[in-house]
């Protein structure tokens, strides 16, 4: 015979189950595009980085960081005025070499930080 403090360890148990999204990657922001495009050259002079995200972003509490040899050059402040899904920010001219931009973002829905990173390199610009 079941008795109502099983019944109620089941059914909590069935509804946790339940309640899980049926698939983890649903939760996962994709990257739709950035600036620069990953693994391409940029000119020395440019310096707007952007990243494009499936969804919208939480711009105060999300990063930017350009990274050259796991350095950090550059911590970048993300523009709130951007669109709900973009990270816009703008650097310093950077010099010729490999750079990594780093991006860590946060959903509006969701309180876990998810993070990523776009390889580029930069020409002297002549």
């Amino acid at each position: 015979m079941m008795t109502l403090r099983h019944f109620t360890l089941v059914v909590l148990t069935f509804g946790a189950f339940f309640c899980e999204p049926a698939d983890a990657s649903a939760q996962t922001v994709q990257v739709l595009d950035s600036v620069p495009a990953a693994n391409t050259t940029i000119n020395g002079r440019s310096t707007a980085f952007s990243v494009r995200f499936d969804r919208p972003v939480d711009h105060i509490r999300s990063v930017l960081v350009v990274k050259r040899d796991g350095e950090v050059v550059e911590t970048l402040q993300p523009r709130l005025q951007s669109a709900p899904q973009v990270l816009f920010a703008r650097a310093p001219t950077l010099p010729p070499g490999q750079y990594k931009l780093l991006w860590q973002v946060k959903t509006l829905t969701d309180v876990n930080a998810v993070e990523g990173e776009i390889p580029f390199s930069v020409t002297s610009g002549d």
